[in-house]
């Protein structure tokens, strides 16, 4: 692609609610085996209380997205990290200056084994270094709303935030069972989303219509882990979308007009958005 001026023109700044219409358990390995515990924790922040990793948010609409436009495919799939014992890591990365994948979640610099053929095993090391342009989106982590888990639910839940399921696997030879513990944020609770697009160049909204496309596809999807057993569905409700170009960080305000709310995605009219 080769190095091309770089101007920033301005930035999106997206707010929203995520609401969980089922459970959600985003696991962190914990720090100590307390008995009695759950087996399986969820995440927490320094005050106790379950938050949505920046990078977890980010890794799934980026992986939603790479399925949605058909970029899986020998020449656009690299290995992140590669292991003998099927523990490798693989992710589309492209040196394509218009890839709105790469684009949008960004590229990683150096150099990165490429699946040419169907058979995996094969790889031709590429650098990707002078495809680097700055990563446009920015997902922050999203932190609980605390008022979103009332006192009613409170009454029906095992933890503070959260809610213990117990569950079972059983031996298809000789029934024996294998009970656990799962920790989830329970349905209902809401996380404050914050999300950043950067413009650069010509840019005007493509990348931030391409987030809201992946933001799409994760309703009908999942977030989290176990969601083929009916974890991590998920909702945005009260989406905020603002864009400030130069003039905000100069001190000259906004305008209203580059201003925009919608009770959900899919009533966000991205036409009442008038940028430069």
């Amino acid at each position: 692609m080769g190095f091309k001026a770089i101007e920033l023109k301005g930035k999106f700044i997206i707010k929203a609610k995520l609401r969980l219409l089922t459970g959600l358990h985003i696991g962190t390995s914990g720090n100590t085996l307390d008995i009695g515990g759950v087996d399986n924790p969820v995440i927490k922040d320094s005050y106790g209380k379950p938050y949505i990793p920046g990078s977890s948010l980010k890794g799934k609409l980026r992986c939603l997205a790479e399925f949605y436009f058909g970029l899986l495919k020998p020449g656009s799939v690299v290995y992140t990290k590669q292991s003998n014992d099927d523990g490798s890591i693989r992710m589309h990365m492209c040196g394509e200056e218009n890839c709105l994948v790469c684009g949008l979640f960004g590229r990683n610099h150096g150099n990165h084994e490429v699946i040419e053929k169907n058979d995996q095993k094969e790889s031709v090391g590429k650098s990707f270094d002078e495809s680097i342009v700055p990563t446009r989106l920015i997902v922050r982590d999203a932190h609980l709303i605390d008022e979103s888990i009332t006192e009613e639910m409170k009454d029906n839940m095992d933890l503070e935030y959260t809610e213990v399921k117990f569950e079972n696997s059983l031996d298809r030879i000789t029934s024996a069972a294998n009970p656990r513990q799962t920790e989830r944020v329970p349905a209902n609770a809401a996380f404050e989303c914050n999300f950043v697009v950067n413009v650069f160049n010509d840019d005007k909204k493509k990348y931030l219509e391409t987030l809201i496309e992946a933001m799409k596809l994760l309703e009908d999807d999942y977030l989290g882990g176990q969601g083929s057993r009916g974890y991590g569905r998920v909702k945005f409700e009260g989406i905020e979308i603002e864009y400030r170009d130069k003039d905000y960080y100069s001190g000259k305000g906004t305008d209203e007009k580059k201003k925009i709310n919608a009770e959900s995605l899919c009533k966000i009219e991205l036409d009442q958005l008038k940028i430069e």
